[in-house]
């Protein structure tokens, strides 16, 4: 899997160091259980990408220490310090160089516990800077894997822009949804006070087969969405997919956020299926004024106390 050119970012680390860097998303437009290739289920997602903030990582070999001693900053970054530990041994094999431990130093501008991927951000920021430390660059399959292992459920943020149903917990792509989503204007929000979500605490809820065939006939809308560059459809499968999350989730606000959205001729919302962020999307291509719904909208969420 791993690339033959060498560098996190196409260029090769120099006396040891590496930086990487990754994106974070804006939550996801879907997310569900769904059929593989095979016809077995498999929990999957679709994020909205989100341009601007990300993570940066820059990881320093320290040669003859120990493999996994690896020293992270900030300290409370345990995910990223195991990925750091399992890019090294992959890495390293890859080189021809014995393991060694470094140092890992992280810095980011993703909000944490809101649902953007700021875990995932630092995990890919800091496989990639290990393995540009050791010269290297990794396939985004070879990222996924070790993303997965080092945080049991991982976003796609390892890939390109192409809209994707991603299988989270197994860190492979279960679909390619087309070259690219239909745009969109998102008035981004933050329910229950931006309090973070701790997603390992949610209850789960098993899906029956009532529920994996209404999560494959919003698959199939998302597909035609993408294809056709439908960005009502795209906000009505995200809609929907947020009502479902709602199961889980129990946003108070939630009833509000999809009111202001009609009443200011919104397409739909999306919220983050794993935290607080959401999102009222609005189709640019709408000949109303724009601007003006869009004022609407951000005077109206806050009205119901829903900071924007």
């Amino acid at each position: 899997e791993p690339a033959a050119a060498p560098g996190g970012d196409g260029t090769p680390g120099s006396a040891g160091t590496g930086v990487g860097h990754a994106p974070c998303h804006h939550g996801e437009l879907l997310q569900g259980v769904f059929l593989d290739a095979h016809g077995d289920r498999c929990a999957g997602l679709v994020t909205l990408p989100l341009d601007g903030p990300g993570s940066r990582a820059e990881f320093v070999r320290r040669p003859g220490t120990p493999p996994g001693a690896v020293t992270v900053t900030p300290a409370d970054r345990g995910k990223a310090g195991r990925a750091a530990a399992l890019a090294v041994a992959e890495c390293a094999a890859l080189a021809g160089l014995p393991p060694a431990g470094g140092e890992l130093r992280l810095t980011s501008d993703v909000p944490m516990g809101l649902g953007m991927g700021s875990s995932t951000s630092d995990v890919i920021a800091t496989i990639r800077a290990v393995a540009d430390a050791y010269g290297r660059r990794l396939a985004p399959g070879a990222v996924a894997r070790l993303a997965v292992h080092a945080e049991r459920a991982s976003d796609p943020l390892m890939l390109d822009a192409r809209p994707v149903l991603f299988a989270q917990r197994e860190g492979r792509v279960l679909e390619v949804l087309g070259p690219a989503l239909p745009p969109l204007v998102v008035v981004g929000c933050v329910l229950g006070g931006g309090a973070p979500v701790d997603t390992l605490a949610l209850p789960v809820r098993e899906a029956t087969d009532t529920d994996v065939r209404e999560y494959e006939r919003l698959r199939a809308l998302l597909r035609g969405a993408v294809a056709r560059g439908d960005a009502r459809l795209l906000a009505q499968v995200a809609t929907a997919s947020a009502r479902r999350g709602q199961r889980v989730l129990r946003h108070p606000e939630f009833d509000d956020l999809v009111a202001v959205a009609r009443h200011t001729g919104a397409a739909g919302v999306q919220i983050a299926h794993s935290g607080a962020v959401a999102g009222v999307l609005f189709d640019p291509a709408t000949p109303d004024d724009l601007r003006h719904r869009v004022h609407r909208c951000r005077n109206a969420l806050h009205g119901h106390g829903i900071p924007t």
